[in-house]
């Protein structure tokens, strides 16, 4: 596995994931360990494995929505050639979305999105004494031309952007639209009529 990869998850315990053409085994969870079939089709990169306290929310519902991910520690501005090396065959792996979180100058989601024609999620992280509002106005402030669509500051913006990414999938997924609908519907049930 390559250096900075963490081993991906899915619902079909037992399989493999691969990554460049590298076998990894699954990582357990706090919830166990599920591990991915074959492709992986979101990428969830951050700038600093500190950052992974938020951006397992991204891919915890992705693995409950039966999603695979592959997570990575890139940054943009410490391993420049990560990204270019993880991007340069990205589509040829199966990936279709994009999704990284960063803080500070979080530049992690314009540079990626600079190197690719995926669509690109960004989630600023709140790891700065500005309380992620610098890495807010970094992501959301992308030039016209390359666009990264940016979500909410923190756990709830990597949650949202794991959502947003099988949102994406499941246009071309009737099984994935499907279990997106009872995950929305489950979510729903679970508000009570009265406080």
């Amino acid at each position: 596995m390559a250096k900075g990869a963490k081993p991906t998850k899915r619902a079909e315990a037992g399989s493999v994931a691969r990554s460049g053409g590298v076998e990894s085994s699954g990582r357990a969870a706090s919830g166990g360990s599920r591990r991915a079939a074959g492709r992986a089709p979101v990428g969830i990169l951050m700038g600093s494995a500190n950052d992974y306290g938020v951006m397992r929310a991204a891919e915890e519902v992705l693995d409950e929505l039966g999603v695979a991910s592959d997570v990575r520690v890139i940054s943009a501005h410490r391993t420049p050639q990560r990204l270019v090396d993880f991007l340069a065959g990205a589509e040829a792996r199966g990936l279709e979305v994009v999704i990284c979180g960063a803080g500070g100058a979080a530049h992690l989601a314009g540079v990626t999105a600079a190197h690719t024609l995926l669509p690109v999620l960004g989630v600023p992280i709140d790891s700065s004494p500005l309380q992620g509002l610098d890495a807010l106005l970094a992501t959301v402030q992308m030039p016209g031309g390359i666009p990264v669509g940016t979500l909410a500051i923190g756990k709830a913006g990597a949650r949202n952007a794991g959502l947003l990414a099988a949102a994406i999938l499941a246009r071309k997924d009737p099984a994935l639209r499907e279990r997106l609908a009872a995950w929305r519907k489950a979510q729903s049930d679970k508000v009570p009529d009265r406080p």
